[in-house]
């Protein structure tokens, strides 16, 4: 699919946190600006959920709720600086305040009023083009961000909102590569040095994670176009019967959320071993996550989501 930028282009990025707006679309935003077009950013959290940083920098182990807030702000004004010097006004940004590290919580508990904000977003922003998250990226509230916006477009479609925007997907953590085709935009030097200008308005991240974080926004852009990726309802994954008591699955559809222990869930299985959701389809995109609700300090997805 080609994606084309000229001044007809109207580019929503969904940023989970502040800085993935620069890792991710740093260039591709320039690209929109030197063309003529508009750019919103749907930052979704404050990414006050953070405490490593947050106690390296401010020399303190406890971190409390107006410590946070503190730190929400903090990251705030870093991305204005970061957006200002990516060409954008302070006006681009539109934050949600969605909590950091829960909007697989969001989805899990609110999908319906998540879905119809977002849509009321993109009917206020009629994006032509948006940038989102991977479903394979391996944060969970970068997968979650990407089903969110999944299910919104589809209700915006329904309500015959105009022409479908494109959707290209970013991958900022892990290397699972979405479905469709691959879409890399030409990039200079000196757009390069404004998006790494950018990610080092962000000094709360890079102060502790320099090296990373440069490592991440040093590779190519290089986006996905999102394209519905069926699996007949088989799941991806084959756990074994040791893991299964700890197991639970979610799954995403305009019906809603619905959850249940691995026990529990309406699950087949073949011959070959696979497993498949023995639930009749609904129209739409739909999602399913397989997950463990034990506590852990490893904040990345094991298994994460998977389209049916």
């Amino acid at each position: 699919m080609p994606v084309t930028i000229d001044a007809h282009t109207r580019l929503l990025v969904v940023a989970p946190h502040p800085d993935d707006e620069s890792i991710a679309t740093g260039e591709l935003i320039q690209h929109v600006r030197a063309a003529g077009g508009t750019v919103e950013i749907l930052l979704l959290t404050a990414g006050d959920n953070n405490p490593w940083p947050q106690r390296w920098l401010e020399r303190r182990l406890r971190i409390g709720s107006d410590d946070r807030r503190r730190w929400g702000a903090r990251r705030r004004q870093e991305v204005t600086g970061a957006l200002a010097r990516l060409g954008l006004p302070q006006e681009a940004l539109h934050p949600l305040g969605l909590p950091d590290m829960g909007l697989t919580a969001c989805l899990r508990e609110d999908l319906h009023g998540q879905v119809s904000a977002w849509a009321g977003w993109l009917e206020r922003c009629r994006p032509n083009l948006i940038a989102v998250p991977a479903l394979g990226d391996g944060h969970p509230d970068h997968s979650a961000a990407h089903v969110l916006l999944r299910l919104a477009v589809a209700q915006w479609r329904e309500a015959g909102q105009g022409e479908p925007p494109v959707l290209l997907s970013y991958l900022v953590h892990g290397q699972a590569a979405d479905h469709g085709e691959a879409v890399a935009l030409p990039s200079s030097a000196d757009m390069h040095a404004a998006k790494l200008a950018a990610l080092d308005q962000h000094q709360s991240q890079v102060a502790l994670s320099g090296g990373r974080m440069r490592g991440l926004a040093g590779r190519p852009e290089v986006f996905r176009t999102v394209e519905p990726a069926g699996s007949g309802g088989w799941l991806p994954w084959q756990p074994s019967a040791a893991q299964r008591p700890w197991l639970r699955l979610t799954l995403a559809d305009r019906e809603g959320a619905r959850s249940w222990p691995w026990s529990k869930a309406p699950l087949e299985r073949d011959a070959a071993g696979r497993w498949r959701l023995a639930l009749d389809a609904t129209p739409g995109p739909r999602f399913v996550k397989l997950y463990t609700g034990l506590p852990s300090l490893w904040i990345f997805d094991r298994w994460g989501w998977c389209e049916l």
